[in-house]
């Protein structure tokens, strides 16, 4: 008897369950958007390392994401966010089983100075300097939607660091 070869991974943002999905892990992203400058971060390790991006991180057991943005962005960056918004909130699923549920917050400003840690090196960026060819795919969709001040929900296919498909819909106009 020949062994079956596992289903191929899905490919597609269609094909994928989402109300029976269910993420490894669930995580935040926190952007400080003040004086037409957007705080963020050069990540030292862990997923997207060498990537910019926004602080954030995992959520620990019992943490809502409100409380996960502010502890992240305070042990990446020695400042704490005030002023938070829940923007939007991404599915991502990746092709070699990975996926994680993450919720994008905005904030209006933060107390005290950013300063790079052993996590992350700060980035205070003109908003019309974004460096989205160092970033994730999927940032230069959904980013312009935050800046813009719209709330919305992303579904996202990766394989490793390629976006293969994606869905985005704006919760309000």
């Amino acid at each position: 008897m020949i062994p079956l070869e596992p289903p191929s991974p899905a490919r597609s943002v269609d094909a994928i369950d989402w109300p029976g999905w269910s993420p490894v892990d669930r995580a935040t992203l926190l952007f400080v958007v003040r004086d037409d400058r957007i705080l963020l971060i050069r990540k030292k390790r862990g997923l997207g390392a060498g990537k910019i991006n926004g602080p954030g991180g995992r959520l620990d057991d019992g943490e809502s994401p409100e409380q996960c943005a502010v502890r992240e962005v305070e042990e990446e960056l020695r400042v704490t966010p005030f002023g938070l918004s829940l923007r939007g909130e991404h599915r991502f699923q990746f092709v070699d089983g990975y996926s994680i549920h993450v919720y994008v917050f905005t904030a209006r400003g933060c107390a005290g100075d950013p300063r790079e840690t052993e996590e992350a090196i700060p980035l205070w960026t003109p908003l019309e300097r974004i460096p989205y060819d160092a970033m994730w795919e999927d940032d230069q969709i959904w980013l312009p939607l935050l800046l813009a001040g719209k709330r919305f929900t992303g579904w996202w296919i990766f394989d490793d660091e390629t976006m293969v498909d994606h869905r985005v819909e704006v919760l309000d106009s």
